[in-house]
């Protein structure tokens, strides 16, 4: 490779490390795919408003995103040569990855230790959570003068670990590591010899003790002091609410509630010793995010010979099924779709253009795929085994777990060729099970032509994964020649003919 390519990858690689660094959670994916994209002039819309009558109205040449829950993103261009019935250019991905959610009630104390309640989201591999350095971030609802916000939070300090047992206590430990998810996988966040505010509790519970409850005023509610749930203060441990208040520069009684997740401390970064590699956590799927993001904002540089809309879907939930009201087996997708199905570019009056406009398009549904393990090659099938920067995979699968086919192939191919990206093959062997995407999710509710694909990494859902550098550049490439070349390219691939 040459000097001035391996500059140009390792750009994308490093461009890439930065927005793994930003994005902890499907909140702050979003959050900063909305940066990028108001860089490059895209502008906001709203489900809530009449997209036909608001201030920002759509035209052809335009650039626009929405998002739904704060946890899902579609943006979309539409090209200057527009007209309604032509077809969409469609990259999906998702922004969720497995982790570990903080519990509603998550307050625990063991052996003078301040612990905190999590449960599983997704299908993590669990033991790759023991003895890492764990923050917190995630969404908090906050009054502001009886408005309630939504407002991000990424704690930048090591304030978690889940330790493992010492190997004097457990001889087996390194043939057969296993425990039980409810009472072993929780994480340790302080000491309570230590904490001012659970001694003050330990003290207020000594007081309680000596009064009889009937007689005990502090616990005749009131109906002003009822609460239908109890507060977060109450829930959580109060050190930890102090902290993400302090965070937010917010006062703890403005904490309404949250959702928050544990992420690993240490930071995406590139290694080997040729810089091959990405050693980062949440490759699947943010990989996906930011190669479809760059690829849109890069193909919408110019818009003049464009005949159809370039669109991303960035889902919220598919680690855990998708069916959500951001999830890819929402309506969110097919909403937006009939919005701009409908909408009216040459004033004709009333227009629905939706199966038309169906027929026409087409979805790389775009999700990590499995790279050949060097200590584990009997797993994957003889002659398909996609290598770490090798380019982006074709993921097959006859049961439809992924939803490629021929005619698919050949548009990728053809695709791929003029942006000079190579690309490889995977299906899993017939001894194995096999994973699936948001790609069979979406074809079956548009009726769209679908195919799915993704780079190669090792260690999914693991903590820490490994990805390829060079082939951040590739899928971006990838994605950008897509968008560019789809239009022209989708009449040469017949598959119902006339």
């Amino acid at each position: 490779m040459a000097s001035k390519d391996i500059t140009r990858a390792l750009k994308y690689a490093q461009e890439f490390v930065d927005f793994v660094n930003l994005s902890p959670t499907p909140y702050h994916a979003v959050s900063t795919v909305k940066s990028h994209l108001k860089a490059a002039g895209f502008s906001e819309l709203h489900e809530r408003t009449n997209w036909q009558t608001s201030s920002t109205k759509l035209e052809r040449g335009g650039k626009y995103y929405v998002t739904r829950n704060g946890s899902s993103l579609i943006a979309f261009t539409i090209g200057q040569k527009f007209e309604n019935g032509n077809g969409i250019s469609v990259v999906g991905a998702h922004t969720d990855s497995p982790c570990l959610r903080i519990k509603p009630i998550s307050n625990k104390t063991s052996e003078g230790f301040i612990q905190v309640g999590v449960e599983q989201y997704g299908g993590l591999i669990a033991h790759s959570w023991f003895d890492r350095d764990l923050s917190i971030a995630g969404r908090v609802y906050v009054n502001e003068n009886g408005n309630f916000v939504p407002k991000l939070v990424k704690i930048d300090k090591p304030l978690l670990r889940i330790p493992t047992l010492a190997i004097h206590l457990d001889r087996e430990v390194n043939t057969k590591f296993e425990f039980n998810k409810e009472t072993k996988l929780v994480p340790i966040a302080g000491q309570v010899a230590l904490d001012k505010n659970e001694q003050a509790k330990e003290e207020e519970e000594k007081k309680k003790e000596s009064t009889s409850c009937a007689d005990d005023p502090d616990l005749q509610l009131s109906p002003e002091q009822f609460e239908s749930i109890q507060n977060v203060i109450s829930r959580h441990n109060q050190s930890l609410i102090e902290l993400i208040a302090k965070e937010l520069g917010v006062e703890t009684t403005q904490i309404e509630d949250f959702e928050l997740v544990l992420f690993d401390h240490q930071k995406s970064t590139i290694g080997g010793l040729n810089d091959e590699f990405i050693f980062s956590p949440r490759l699947d799927n943010l990989v996906s995010c930011f190669c479809g993001t760059r690829g849109l904002i890069e193909s919408s540089e110019d818009l003049s010979q464009q005949r159809g809309i370039q669109l991303i879907s960035l889902f919220d939930h598919e680690e855990i099924g998708s069916r959500s009201a951001q999830g890819a087996d929402s309506t969110f997708l097919p909403d937006i779709i009939k919005r701009l199905a409908k909408f009216d570019f040459n004033g004709n009056g009333n227009v629905d253009y939706f199966y038309e406009t169906m027929a026409k398009s087409f979805l790389l549904s775009s999700d990590m795929a499995h790279g050949v393990h060097p200590n584990y090659g009997d797993k994957y099938e003889a002659q398909n085994r996609p290598e770490l920067n090798k380019g982006p995979v074709i993921k097959i699968n006859a049961n439809q777990r992924y939803a490629t086919n021929s005619p698919g192939i050949v548009l990728l191919k053809k695709v791929a060729d003029r942006a000079q990206v190579p690309l490889q093959l995977f299906v899993v062997r017939n001894d194995s099970p096999c994973g699936s995407t948001i790609g069979p999710i979406l074809s079956a509710k548009l009726g769209i032509r679908t195919l799915d694909l993704g780079n190669p990494q090792l260690s999914m859902h693991s903590i820490r994964e490994t990805g390829g550098t060079f082939d951040i550049e590739k899928l971006s490439d990838l994605f950008k020649s897509f968008f560019e070349n789809y239009a022209e390219l989708e009449e040469k691939i017949l598959c119902d003919k006339l």
